[in-house]
């Protein structure tokens, strides 16, 4: 699905992926087609047999005593952490804000978060209710649990702080949130999920604790480190000026392997100002409005993804940072202004709260 646009008038090029409509599905495209709303969402569906062949088989083997070796918890780790983590909680992303299957099969919608999910270290809809019940209506503000504002946003003690508050807080944060704000079915199903997790993960331990270590217990701890550094990373530039402005508070990553590992997540400006666009119209809609994004001061990055722009943070490597930043506006910035202007934008903002 990769293919290259451009913007001849500004000179700028992606390789990030788009949709060919003329491309010819495999087998299990044509299997799949019947079953989904846009075809343009068929990469899930192989992504979701894949992942149940190799994945889901390898999660049982580790229950089996006479399967079970260190060896091949380690393979089984490697396969979820470092190989499908990334496009399964982006599959998971884009699922949530965008139904899949077709209202006739609408009781599939269940399999990747409450089967899959579990697997990758996600509790059964709190991802839904998290990202979609209260990120997006609260925009990284004050209200939002996972707001970077309180921060300043390249201090490793500041992350830890943050991590912790999220590892120890989620649960009963959210829940409070979600009654606030009288959501009380999207409230109830969070709190499902997490309770059907936390008591199936403790029978599993009794079965077998190595298993389950493997399994669910370091997938759910990475799992939720991953996601917290790469929200950090999303909204860790703020314009203290205008923190509610989705292009001042956000960033893009454009031309990254990452975007073709993860179907686009790269352009998160773009996804903040409307939630639900398709990922494939991603690189398209970033050139068609690059314009307002250089008028907006939008901070952009190019061949680097979030976890990488986390890391530079953390050990505070403007330097490096500021290799990959993207000149919008054609002013040519020297790299001391572009150190000075990232710098300027990861300060903590005072009165956050």
């Amino acid at each position: 699905m990769e293919t290259m646009i451009q913007n001849r008038a500004k000179g700028l090029v992606l390789t990030d992926p788009t949709y060919h409509p003329n491309e010819r599905p495999g087998l299990l495209g044509r299997l799949g087609l019947p079953l989904i709303n846009d075809p343009r969402d068929l990469p899930f569906i192989r992504l979701m047999a894949l992942l149940t062949i190799t994945v889901m088989p390898m999660a049982i083997a580790l229950y089996i005593p006479a399967i079970f070796t260190w060896w091949l918890a380690v393979v089984h780790l490697a396969l979820v952490l470092g190989v499908f983590l990334g496009p399964f909680i982006l599959m998971l992303h884009n699922t949530s804000h965008r139904r899949l299957f077709r209202p006739r099969y609408a009781w599939m919608r269940h399999y990747i978060p409450w089967v899959l999910g579990p697997l990758f270290g996600e509790t059964p809809d709190t991802y839904y209710a998290h990202h979609i019940g209260m990120h997006h209506p609260e925009n990284n503000l004050d209200d939002d649990l996972s707001c970077t504002m309180r921060y300043q946003r390249d201090r490793l003690g500041d992350f830890v702080r943050y991590l912790f508050r999220f590892m120890i807080r989620v649960v009963p944060d959210l829940a409070g949130y979600l009654r606030r704000r009288e959501r009380a079915v999207l409230r109830r199903r969070m709190l499902a999920g997490e309770i059907s997790y936390y008591t199936t993960v403790a029978a599993l331990l009794f079965v077998d604790w190595r298993a389950t270590l493997i399994v669910f217990v370091i997938p759910l701890l990475f799992t939720r480190f991953a996601m917290m550094s790469g929200n950090w990373a999303q909204h860790a530039f703020i314009d203290p000026a205008d923190p509610a402005n989705c292009y001042r508070n956000s960033i893009t990553c454009i031309n990254s392997s990452y975007n073709r590992r993860c179907f686009n997540d790269g352009y998160h400006i773009g996804h903040h100002l409307k939630a639900n666009r398709h990922w494939t119209e991603m690189p398209t809609d970033f050139l068609e409005n690059r314009d307002r994004y250089a008028d907006e001061g939008a901070i952009v990055f190019e061949k680097i993804d979030y976890f990488v722009i986390w890391f530079l943070l953390m050990i505070r490597r403007y330097d490096l940072l500021a290799n990959h930043y993207v000149d919008l506006r054609g002013e040519n910035p020297s790299r001391e202004e572009i150190i000075e202007l990232l710098r300027s934008r990861t300060r903590r903002i005072e009165g956050a709260v």
